[in-house]
């Protein structure tokens, strides 16, 4: 296995598709995760992490619909989802280029 931070940098900005084209937050990392997690040292911890993120957003997003329809708290949920999905991949490619392993906070495990 080779070490790579910047492609390991580039998958966690890879998130970054959805403002430009409108969707794929989830794929395009994921196939990077799935293509080259046996290749590259630690790409399937950090593979695991944003896919994990990427899930988690979606079913936070789907908790907020029925909040904006009962009682509208649902918009400030995802304005901070928003904020979210933006500042945390950019922090977590600067940390994994250092090197290190970043974390996902309120990220629920579905693969482990």
């Amino acid at each position: 296995m080779k070490e790579d931070n910047q492609l390991i940098m580039l998958t966690h900005l890879s998130q970054l598709i959805t403002l430009v084209i409108g969707f794929g937050s989830l794929l395009l990392p994921l196939f990077i995760w799935y293509t080259q997690k046996d290749k590259v040292y630690q790409m399937d911890i950090h593979g695991k992490r944003i896919v994990n993120f990427q899930l988690s957003l979606l079913v936070y997003c789907i908790l907020c619909i029925p909040l904006v329809l009962l009682c509208g708290i649902g918009f400030v949920g995802f304005i901070i989802l928003g904020i979210i999905s933006v500042v945390l991949p950019i922090v977590n490619a600067i940390k994994a280029n250092r090197g290190e392993v970043p974390t996902y906070p309120l990220s629920l495990n579905f693969i482990s």
